[in-house]
């Protein structure tokens, strides 16, 4: 039986995301994303990774240039 985990770490988040840490701690400071503690632990539950993607900006297509 494979386990899926319910949470990302700081790392697992970056990884899956394509962002660095920076990035990441920047979003956290800036309160567009929640974490969880577990000791020295940040984890970042999968519901709340999911809602931070949905929340950026949409990429608009560049106009053409005729």
């Amino acid at each position: 039986m494979e386990v899926t985990p319910n949470a990302f770490t700081v790392d697992g988040f970056c990884s899956a995301y394509g962002v660095g840490r920076s990035l990441l701690y920047e979003e956290i400071r800036a309160g567009r994303i929640s974490v969880r503690k577990a000791g020295r632990r940040t984890l970042i539950r999968k519901e709340d990774a999911q809602a931070w993607l949905d929340n950026l900006p949409e990429m608009k297509p560049a106009k053409e240039v005729a």
